[in-house]
């Protein structure tokens, strides 16, 4: 049975999702990007070409390859700017499956300001997008960016860049709890490891993009990302034994066969 991921009317084989930006070069970009088995990169489009057909693009490097864009709001601090710059490329490349992120702190933490995302969400949805909308690791706000018309809700493991992994992973749980879109664990994420845990405790998809490109071998580390994700995955839907305090012998007591002297 194929278990692939589905967020809206799109569907994905694989459950990692990359970004595109701090590599050093488009080239390299996609060579991590298709190591990863990833089908959906984000692009920041404040930052990333992917509208002026007149410079280097990053959508001519995807060309023939099975690998989606997903673009992002990236730098936007207000619902309007997330608002005009989604239509601007819908209206340029057709994209409709967008992620939405407004941030709130600019300077250190560049953690998502609630309210602005619940206002650009609602008028977004409300436009026909298929929205991905970044957040912070709180199952409130979470709920309410479902029912403002997200189709999938990304909690952050971590601050963005960060590597510092998921730093609680009960909200994660309990986020995945309360939701009927998927839940993808976004920002943070420093190793594989990290991932295949996201992964463990139920999230549907994680996204990464600085683990892979500050990496010391980019290409190679896409290529953990991608059996982490994968092994992940299995072990949550396997179905871990239950933790307990105490040693159980792995063999049955039952039918031991006891040596006597004489």
């Amino acid at each position: 049975m194929q278990d692939t991921l589905k967020i809206g009317k799109y569907e994905f084989q694989s459950r990692l999702i990359v970004g595109s930006g701090k590599y050093k070069d488009f080239q390299t970009t996609k060579d991590a990007t298709i190591a990863s088995g990833s089908n959906l990169i984000t692009v920041a489009v404040r930052r990333v070409n992917i509208t002026n057909k007149n410079e280097e693009n990053l959508l001519d490097y995807f060309k023939g390859t099975n690998v989606t864009l997903l673009p992002n709001s990236a730098g936007c601090v207000k619902a309007e700017e997330a608002i005009t710059l989604f239509r601007m490329v819908r209206d340029a490349t057709g994209l409709e499956l967008i992620k939405l992120e407004v941030i709130g702190d600019t300077a250190k933490t560049l953690y998502p300001d609630v309210f602005e995302t619940l206002k650009a969400c609602e008028v977004l949805a409300r436009d026909g997008f298929t929205i991905m909308t970044y957040t912070n690791d709180d199952p409130i706000t979470a709920k309410r960016l479902e029912n403002a018309g997200s189709a999938a809700v990304m909690p952050l493991a971590s601050p963005i860049g960060s590597g510092l992994g998921i730093q609680n992973r009960y909200n994660v749980l309990f986020i995945k709890e309360a939701l009927n879109v998927p839940v993808v664990v976004d920002a943070g994420i420093g190793c594989a490891s990290d991932a295949a845990i996201a992964m463990e405790i139920g999230a549907d998809a994680v996204l990464t993009n600085s683990a892979l490109a500050h990496a010391k071998e980019p290409i190679l580390m896409a290529e953990a990302m991608k059996y982490a994700v994968i092994a992940g995955r299995k072990s949550y839907l396997a179905g871990r034994m239950a933790k307990k305090p105490f040693a159980t012998a792995s063999s049955p007591s039952e039918g031991i066969v006891e040596f006597k002297k004489g």
